[in-house]
């Protein structure tokens, strides 16, 4: 799963090093993804969004198993 994962961040990374942000794939783990949001993302007001709203949501819609999706330090 840790592949298909991977597979569609890199889908969704452009949209957020357009605004000057990042994704990183930590770890996969009984359906729960851990990301850290890295540059612009690490920092923005709006991060919970963009990882519960759009991150999540666009895992959850192409990998059947994705449960969750957490940022990590």
């Amino acid at each position: 799963m840790k592949d298909q994962v991977q597979e569609v961040l890199d889908i969704v990374r452009p949209s957020l090093q357009a605004d000057g942000g990042d994704v990183e794939l930590v770890d996969v783990k009984d359906g729960v993804v851990s990301v850290k949001l890295k540059g612009a993302c690490a920092g923005c007001p709006m991060s919970t969004m963009t990882l519960k709203h759009g991150i999540e949501r666009f895992l959850k819609e192409k990998i059947s198993g994705v449960k969750e999706v957490v940022a990590v330090q």
